[in-house]
C-alpha cells in the first residue's frame, strides 16, 4: 500500500486513550503532592517549634515571677509605712493637746516669778490661768462633769456615799470631785454624793 507523501511522518508513538488517562493522573497526582508539601511548609512555617515554645513559656514566667517580687516588694512597703503612721500616730497622738498646754504653764510660771504678789494678784492670776486650761479643754471636746442636783447615773457618777435628803431619791445631793469626758467617752467619772431612797 502506498504511503500518503503529503502526510506529515511523526516519529513519536501514538499514545492510546489508557496511556493518556494515566498520564493526566500521573500530573494530578503531582500537582497534588506539590500543594500537599506547600501546606505542609507552610504550616510549619506558621507553627512555632517546641523549643521556641518552650524558650517563650520561659521568657513570659520570668516575667511574670519578676512583676510578683515587685508586686510583693511593694505591698511590704506598704505595710512597714502603715506601721510608721500607726507608731507615730500613737506617739505623737498629743503633741497638739500638750502644745496648747504649754501656754497654760507659761502662766503659771509667770505667776510664781512674781515677788511681793498680793493675794488679789495670785487669785487673778489663777482665774486667768484657769480661763485659759478651760479653752484648751474645750478645743479638745474635754467636757466636765458636774451633775449636781442630776438625777445619778452609774456610767458617768461614782457614789461616794448615800445621804439623807430632801431631794428624790438617787439624786446627785453634792459633787465632791469634778468627772470629765473626752468626745463622749468618760476618761474620770464625777465623785458624788447620792441622796437615799425615803423610807416608809
Amino acid at each position: 500500500m502506498m504511503q500518503n507523501l503529503d502526510e506529515p511522518q511523526s516519529d513519536q508513538p501514538e499514545l492510546t486513550q489508557d496511556e493518556t488517562k494515566s498520564d493526566l493522573n500521573s500530573k494530578e497526582t503531582n500537582v497534588q503532592e506539590a500543594a500537599e508539601n506547600n501546606k505542609k511548609q507552610s504550616t510549619a512555617e506558621i507553627m512555632p517549634s517546641l523549643e521556641d515554645l518552650l524558650k517563650k513559656a520561659e521568657l513570659d514566667a520570668a516575667e511574670h515571677h519578676d512583676a510578683w517580687l515587685r508586686a510583693k516588694a511593694d505591698s511590704e512597703n506598704i505595710r512597714k509605712r502603715a506601721q510608721i503612721d500607726i507608731a507615730n500616730a500613737h506617739k505623737y497622738a498629743t503633741e497638739n493637746f500638750s502644745t496648747e498646754l504649754l501656754t497654760v504653764m507659761d502662766s503659771l510660771e509667770a505667776a510664781l516669778a512674781v515677788e511681793n504678789a498680793t493675794v488679789d494678784n495670785y487669785k487673778s492670776g489663777m482665774e486667768l490661768t484657769h480661763k485659759q486650761l478651760t479653752t484648751v479643754f474645750e478645743k479638745f471636746n474635754i467636757k466636765v462633769i458636774d451633775p449636781n442636783g442630776e438625777k445619778f447615773d452609774p456610767h458617768q457618777h461614782e457614789a461616794m456615799c448615800t445621804v439623807d435628803s430632801d431631794l428624790s431619791p438617787n439624786t446627785v445631793v453634792h459633787v465632791m470631785q469634778k468627772g470629765y469626758a473626752l468626745n463622749d467617752r468618760v476618761i474620770r467619772p464625777a465623785l458624788v454624793t447620792v441622796s437615799k431612797t425615803k423610807e416608809a
